[in-house]
């Protein structure tokens, strides 16, 4: 018998010694403040608990070692620590996703016992074992800064003081539980009665399967039942857009990458269940993977119902051969971006349980809850009607859980065995599932006058979208949509193709395809300026896009911020001893001839609580301020006594919170619906309309798709625009980053900085060392320590400049922001570098030195 304290309790621990401290506070005890981001790879630093007053990782502490050990938890510090800490991280905006948080707080409260007064080197220290997603690290060591302040002069932190209208930092909804670990992620749920699934996926990325033999599974002590193909009642093929991908794979077919699943286990236990899933024996017939993007385009069909290059997004204007012949200058490349990894902390996870009428209820992490209940009735073969999607705030998304991950399969057992089922993945098995960002080859040619004015560009782009079609082909339409940026060029010819593989499937990611396109164009920009001794602010300036002027799609823009964000950054720009520079366009809603739609419910339960429902994904961005702040701003009720909810029972069919629409869509819908009530508060108190429902929505139907014979197209409804300069020193070093951003209206000034510091922060991961190599339809590795996300001590300064040109169209002029904060930021690192050294780059990552390395 081990004998330790916890959050001040005496603890007698009778079970297996090799049991990890996580696992035994996570699963036997329900202390869920402590999160499973890595599966015990000791990467994360979520899983920070106090042990004899240090902080330590708890996925890797046996319980053998625990003897005699005093341990906390958040849930038993003293709670003037506790409420000081959390405060002051909700207060600087340190909670995003707020999946790390609890982590971040306890290895806050380790650091200050410590060192009453870390400075800013002592903080990133600490912190060198977490990793932060979301927020940059910036509003995380401000948040540490403001702490050690309060506990050395014993001050009281109270919440941040706001109106909670429109242009008022008010703090993130719910940030507060979310940062003690009280608020609830999906694998954080624990239901009466639950049983636990596991998976079997593919040994190869290719191979015919030959046979299922699940019998020593079945046979194990505590499994329920074994699933495979055989037993789906509905359809086996389902999608976002064409249904190419299958729940499971039956005998006779064909494996097309290492993430299809073979079957399932259903079992008492998740241990027991992933016991039983070693035990099923898979009788493969090997084939040769089609792997190589461009030996696919003609190659063998990796599906027999289309070609591998099944999507061509294609249109030009005017004749870029002669145009580009008769051009005084002329850059051209072939570029290479990676492979890359969301690398969101909550790994995949869903919950299902039966409910009413035969029909069936799932907690979900999706970026879209009507899209997983159109896919979850296709499987189970049952009306929409009947399933219920309630969403669970996720611990980041980025594009990552747009796709149906394991709500499908947790639906499907849930729903055969009349049974609630939880279904979690390891961070192995969710970085060999999900969609990644799409390795893109593009080979451009840019020309300009003799001036310095664009006069044509030519690309193709080839996309390797991986085994399943997932949103690939709308990716690579982005690519072309924004081949030529911020810029005005008169002629173009873009072609972009999107090609099936045998590898991991790529979809959507932050930036979708517009920051692939942005590296091969920044980069020939800062080609043409060096050949023709050009100066490369003014060169930009001059070309920008501005009011009037047409994308290279032909539509005409207005409220064009592009010389505004330009002219936030020149003197930045050249103070900058190595300077790079780089423009950046964003697109704002899906648009191409689809509808952007959204609706929403206020119901007035009475003066204290009204509810406010819509059906877009909070996933750290802030769409649920959005919603509250603008209820708020058209109607005066106090931001605390609106509570936000998004399930399918609201019948408010919503799509994929995706294109940097939520913001612009939800608002627009809240005005519409705030109308009403607005007029009814001017005679009637909240108390008196108890009961009252307010309904409203915004649709968006008039755009078109790229390339289609119309006069003056609208293919998005709005656009972000940006400029970024990236400075480095003597050392070849990234010193800073200065990131101008027009959001047309800054709804939420603190929300507004962090989803673009968290954006540069990706964009300069994904320049610098980011990256998920494969070889042979396998990959070279799982390991997310491996991934080439950066650290804080890794992290340079990132200042944020705000530029608000008003949209037309978005609520108060508000632009989308939660993609482009990335969009320009690798361009104008590679342009920094070819300034340092004089080298070009050509590939991403561009593995040249920066401020550390991964420890």
């Amino acid at each position: 018998m081990i004998t330790f304290s916890l959050n001040g309790k005496i603890i007698e621990y009778k079970g297996d010694e090799d049991k990890t401290l996580l696992d035994f506070l996570r699963n036997t005890l329900h202390i869920t403040s402590v999160k499973d981001g890595c599966s015990a790879q000791a990467a994360c630093g979520a899983c920070t608990v106090e042990i004899n007053g240090k902080a330590k990782l708890s996925c890797v502490t046996k319980m053998g070692k625990l003897r005699d050990a005093r341990i906390f938890t958040p849930e038993g510090f003293p709670p003037y620590v506790l409420k000081t800490l959390a405060n002051s991280f909700v207060n600087e905006g340190a909670v995003q996703c707020g999946f790390c948080t609890p982590g971040f707080i306890s290895r806050t409260k380790v650091l200050l016992q410590e060192n009453q007064r870390p400075n800013i080197d002592e903080i990133r220290k600490a912190i060198k074992p977490h990793l932060c997603r979301c927020t940059g690290y910036k509003k995380i060591e401000s948040a540490i800064q403001q702490s050690a302040k309060a506990i050395e002069y014993q001050d009281n932190v109270e919440p941040r003081k706001s109106s909670g209208k429109i242009g008022d930092s008010y703090p993130k909804y719910q940030a507060y539980e979310t940062a003690i670990g009280k608020r609830k992620f999906v694998d954080d749920i624990f239901l009466d009665g639950m049983l636990y699934a596991a998976l079997k996926f593919s040994d190869y990325p290719r191979a015919r399967i030959k046979r299922i033999d699940i019998s020593k599974a079945e046979a194990i002590p505590g499994v329920i039942r074994v699933f495979t193909a055989k037993d789906i009642p509905g359809e086996q093929y389902i999608g976002l857009i064409l249904n190419d991908w299958p729940i499971m794979l039956d005998e006779g077919e064909t494996t097309n990458y290492i993430g299809d699943v073979l079957a399932g286990v259903v079992a008492e236990s998740e241990e027991v269940a992933r016991q039983a899933i070693k035990a099923i024996n898979i009788d493969y017939e090997v084939l040769k993977p089609i792997t190589d993007v461009f030996e696919a385009i003609d190659g063998e069909r990796i599906h027999s119902v289309r070609p591998n290059n099944f999507e061509t997004t294609q249109f030009t204007i005017g004749d870029v051969e002669s145009t580009i012949k008769k051009s005084a200058i002329i850059s051209k490349g072939k570029y290479r971006t990676q492979r890359i990894e969301h690398g969101f902390l909550e790994k995949e996870a869903a919950i299902a349980r039966p409910g009413n009428n035969g029909g069936i209820e799932v907690f979900s992490q999706s970026q879209g809850i009507y899209e997983d209940r159109r896919q979850i009735a296709m499987i189970l073969g049952i009306p929409e009607e009947k399933v219920r999607i309630i969403l669970i705030p996720n611990g980041g998304g980025f594009g990552g859980k747009e796709d149906l991950s394991v709500q499908g399969q947790a639906a499907l057992f849930s729903f055969l065995l009349n049974k609630p089922v939880k279904l979690s993945l390891s961070r192995e098995e969710s970085i060999r599932l999900h969609p990644k960002r799409h390795p893109v080859y593009m080979d451009i040619t840019i020309a300009t006058d003799k001036k310095g004015k664009f006069t044509a560009l030519k690309l193709r782009a080839v996309g390797d979208t991986g085994a399943y079609a997932s949103v690939g082909m709308k990716v690579m339409e982005r690519v072309a949509g924004h081949a030529a940026g911020g810029y005005y060029i008169p002629v173009i010819d873009i072609e972009a193709k999107t090609v099936y593989t045998n590898n991991i499937p790529s979809g959507a990611m932050r930036g979708f395809g517009a920051n692939q396109a942005a590296f091969a164009l920044e980069s020939c920009i800062d080609d043409i300026c060096r050949q023709a001794n050009f100066d490369r602010w003014k060169f930009r300036y001059e070309n920008a896009l501005v009011d009037g002027l047409t994308t290279s799609t032909g539509q005409k823009l207005e409220a064009v911020g592009i010389r505004a964000c330009l002219k936030a950054v020149k003197e930045d720009f050249y103070n900058a001893k190595y300077a790079g520079i780089a423009c950046a366009i964003k697109n704002s809603g899906v648009g191409n001839g689809m509808d952007d739609e959204s609706k929403v419910i206020i119901e007035i339960v009475g003066e204290n609580k009204i509810i406010l429902k819509h059906g877009w994904t909070e996933m750290g961005q802030g769409v649920h301020n959005m919603a509250l702040q603008t209820l708020c701003e058209e109607t005066g009720i106090e931001a605390g006594i609106i509570r936000v909810e998004v399930d399918t029972k609201a019948q408010i069919k919503t799509g994929m919170t995706t294109s940097s629409r939520a913001t612009a869509l939800v608002g627009l819908a809240v005005i519409d619906a705030a109308k009403n009530l607005k007029n009814d508060l001017k005679t009637s108190s909240l108390r008196d309309l108890s009961g009252k429902v307010y309904k409203g929505r915004f649709i968006c139907d008039w755009t078109s798709k790229p390339g289609t014979d119309k006069e003056n197209p609208i293919i998005h409804y709005s656009y972000g625009y940006a400029a970024q300069v990236c400075s480095i020193n003597d050392n070849g070093e990234i010193t800073k980053i200065i990131a101008a951003h027009d959001a047309g209206k800054i709804m939420n000034p603190m929300l507004f900085e962090g989803q673009i510091e968290g954006g540069v922060h990706m964009g300069l991961g994904y320049a610098l060392r980011e990256d998920l190599p494969m070889k042979d339809g396998f990959l070279i590795h799982d390991n997310m320590r491996k991934l080439g996300i950066l650290r804080a001590h890794e992290t340079p300064e990132i200042i944020v400049k705000g530029v608000e040109v008003k949209d037309p169209i978005g609520p108060y002029g508000a632009k989308g922001m939660g993609e482009i904060g990335l969009v320009p930021t690798a361009a104008a690192v590679a342009n920094a570098l070819y300034a340092f050294d004089g080298n070009k780059r050509f590939e991403l990552p561009l593995k040249e030195k920066n401020n550390g390395t991964d420890s």
